[in-house]
């Protein structure tokens, strides 16, 4: 699979990541603390591939090392909140396995390009 292909590849892997956070966040309680955790959890679950998108576009490696990072921090942020979501028992881990599971490996895949 050439760089091009991979990107490709990656974007759809994202996009479906951001669906799949959208559903999520729909079926947690609809309390005022839940709508904050719906509200962070679907700004950082959804901005990993809009900030990865923006990188393949990116005006050099500067600035596609700097999107990149971004792509690094919202994954670790959607983690956090999955984390916190199964700890107040709003859904179990098995609920959010596929989502913490895919999360983790496009936070590999990120850490390892904004570290080459």
């Amino acid at each position: 699979m050439d760089n091009k292909e991979f990107a490709r590849e990656l974007e759809n892997r994202t996009r479906d990541f951001a669906v799949r956070i959208i559903q999520l966040s729909r079926t947690l309680p609809n309390t005022p603390e839940s709508k904050v955790i719906k509200t962070q959890i679907t700004k950082s679950g959804t901005s990993i591939g809009a900030n990865y998108r923006e990188a393949n576009r990116a005006r050099s490696k500067a600035d596609f090392r700097n999107k990149i990072k971004i792509c690094e921090g919202e994954a670790s942020e959607t983690q956090y909140w999955l984390e916190i979501i199964v700890k107040l028992n709003w859904l179990s881990r098995e609920k959010v396995k596929w989502e913490y599971e895919e999360c983790g490996e496009l936070l590999g895949i990120f850490t390892s390009a904004a570290n080459k």
